[in-house]
């Protein structure tokens, strides 16, 4: 039987191995599904054991996909502009490809929500490796502006310099009063109950606010945003399952059908 994983550390809160074998069922694959707590210094020999025991692929979540990125041997283009790695696999030849399939499900989860992307101003919070990942394929979908703000200027800026005109930074205390019918907050403030610090002038216009993080309860900041008016708010379980959904797919050449595994996720979540 084909055998897939996720690397992490720490790995005991991932919802990979849940989701996967849920793809597997619903799309008739003979499969297992892992969770491997790596060394943080050793991802790669952790993957290589993984390999030699019959491994077919993986995901990488924190802290190795940076360590991922360099390891590969073919690397995507959304990989080479995310500058990291969440999907593994050995293509026909033997190569270890690594690919970044994070930027598409969320732009899978946001077409499900309904935003037109094509001439869409953005407002993207944060300058970590969440955002780098999503900024090409929020450009291929059409965004016409997309403003990086971050508490630090020069860590937006240097993301920014990778991408064209379209990407503007900017740190929290300048943003452009522009109107943002899509804000999507990147930073990790949510894991701690907290929220980016940004004014709610920015909220003007705004149609969707999108957080990435997600939990049992709506987000901090998906709270302010509700309160100040914004009428659609959702976090990142989507993006999660999206991005899941894009490597079964790599993997298995099969689509599987994100909504049922939601549902079962939202259901564990609530218990």
């Amino acid at each position: 039987m084909d055998r897939y994983a996720v690397f992490g550390n720490p790995i005991g809160q991932s919802k990979s191995p849940f989701i996967h074998s849920q793809f597997a069922l619903q799309c008739a694959q003979q499969m297992q599904y892992e969770a491997i707590l790596a060394p943080v210094a050793g991802f790669a020999d952790s993957w290589r054991d993984f390999v030699a025991a019959g491994g077919k692929g993986g995901n990488v979540t924190v802290p190795f996909k940076e360590q991922a990125y360099q390891l590969a041997e073919v690397l995507s283009a959304r990989a080479q502009q995310a500058g990291a790695v969440n999907t593994l696999y050995l293509n026909h030849a033997g190569q270890l490809c690594g690919d970044n399939t994070d930027g598409i499900g969320l732009v899978a989860d946001l077409t499900r929500l309904g935003v037109n992307l094509a001439g869409c101003t953005v407002l993207l919070l944060g300058a970590g490796g969440a955002s780098r990942g999503a900024i090409g394929p929020l450009l291929d979908a059409g965004v016409k502006q997309l403003v990086l703000a971050n508490r630090t200027l020069s860590k937006a800026q240097a993301i920014a310099t990778s991408f064209d005109s379209r990407v503007q930074a900017c740190g929290f205390t300048d943003i452009p009063e522009y109107a943002y019918p899509l804000i999507i907050n990147a930073t990790s403030a949510g894991l701690a109950g907290g929220r980016p610090d940004i004014g709610i002038q920015h909220l003007i216009g705004c149609q969707l606010a999108y957080d990435m993080v997600y939990g049992a309860k709506p987000t901090a900041f998906m709270q302010w945003a509700k309160q100040h008016g914004v009428a659609q708010q959702a976090d990142g379980l989507g993006m999660l399952l999206a991005q899941a959904a894009a490597a079964f797919t790599i993997w298995r050449g099969v689509t599987p059908d994100i909504e049922p595994v939601m549902a079962l996720l939202k259901q564990q979540l609530a218990a």
